[in-house]
């Protein structure tokens, strides 16, 4: 297949510049619900949560709902190089896990445009409002490199609804915070914000010359201070420090973890660290500026200072 110059790649600062859209990868796809719009559906189930089955949570699709998920079906039919691997319809954003089975001619974003103008006709001549705006403009992708896992993307689409649920019981333990003040510096920071207030808070770091004994002392301070209440603080970046975490974890400590990733307008703790929101035993705290790469070494000495001003403060 030929190929054009490079400026038919990206439309939106969402994609990622060093990508080719055309070729097969597979996809995670959020497309979000516009302000104004109806919702897609509605939770149902047992939103209590008293069974902690995230199976027994799902979503009662809405007319709107029930159009969106046709059309997501049919985009397999319509695109034939596109396979879909699973998605969900939530109240206010659509979830697709897909695969570009083979080259296209043209990048994935013309097929999430030709779906979301399908369904944007079909809800307009329904409702009859030929202004109505069904979603946000653009998607937001995940390339799902050979490395990850299609099962951790799988869990995560098909528990959706009680992810939602969870946050909607537990809002506390979920909370959003821009711009919070540490040191006369601004950070975005997600989860139990209440663990900035515990007295009790330790920096976790593992220098390379620590001998033995200092690592072992250091590891029984710690261990102490997360099994009797208190909080670990630190990016948890080299593999010593990502074994103090989960064995404090074990212990029943709580965590506050300094990130190296910016924290997007829609970022959502995923997997392991969702569960420890559930709990309320996390807060993750992001530099804002960082690309999420793997950080250098002047990124490191940063984000163990900020941890150090948070265990001290």
């Amino acid at each position: 297949m030929e190929r054009a110059p490079d400026d038919f790649r990206h439309h939106s600062h969402r994609r990622k510049r060093s990508h080719d859209y055309r070729e097969p990868w597979k996809y995670h796809i959020t497309i979000m619900k516009a302000p104004g719009c109806p919702p897609f559906g509605r939770l149902t189930g047992d939103l209590a949560l008293a069974s902690r089955n995230p199976d027994n949570v799902k979503v009662a699709l809405s007319r709107l709902g029930f159009l969106i998920a046709a059309e997501v079906r049919a985009i397999p039919r319509l695109t034939p190089e596109v396979e879909v691997y699973q998605y969900v319809v939530m109240p206010d954003h659509v979830h697709i896990l897909l695969r570009v089975k083979e080259a296209m001619e043209k990048p994935l974003g013309y097929v999430i445009g030709n779906l979301t103008g399908r369904i944007g006709r079909q809800w307009r001549a329904v409702c009859g409002d030929p202004g109505a705006e069904i979603f946000e403009e653009g998607f937001n992708d995940r390339i799902i490199y050979p490395h990850r896992s299609l099962d951790a993307v799988f869990r995560y689409i098909r528990h959706n609804p009680y992810r939602l649920a969870v946050r909607q019981c537990r809002p506390g333990f979920f909370t959003r915070a821009r711009n919070i003040v540490i040191d006369g510096k601004g950070y975005d920071a997600y989860g139990n914000m209440f663990l900035l207030r515990n007295p009790f808070k330790s920096c976790v770091v593992v220098h390379r010359a620590d001998s033995e004994a200092v690592r072992a002392e250091k590891m029984a301070g710690w261990l102490h201070v997360a099994a009797n209440g208190g909080v670990l603080v630190s990016p948890f970046i080299s593999p010593a420090e990502k074994a103090v975490r989960r064995m404090a974890e074990e212990a029943g400590g709580k965590i506050i973890l300094i990130m190296n990733e910016a924290m997007t307008g829609r970022f959502k703790p995923s997997g392991h660290d969702f569960e420890l929101c559930v709990a309320g035993r996390l807060l993750m705290i992001s530099t804002a500026t960082a690309t999420g790469d793997k950080p250098s070494r002047g990124e490191c000495l940063a984000m163990n200072r900020l941890a150090a001003s948070l265990a001290w403060g």
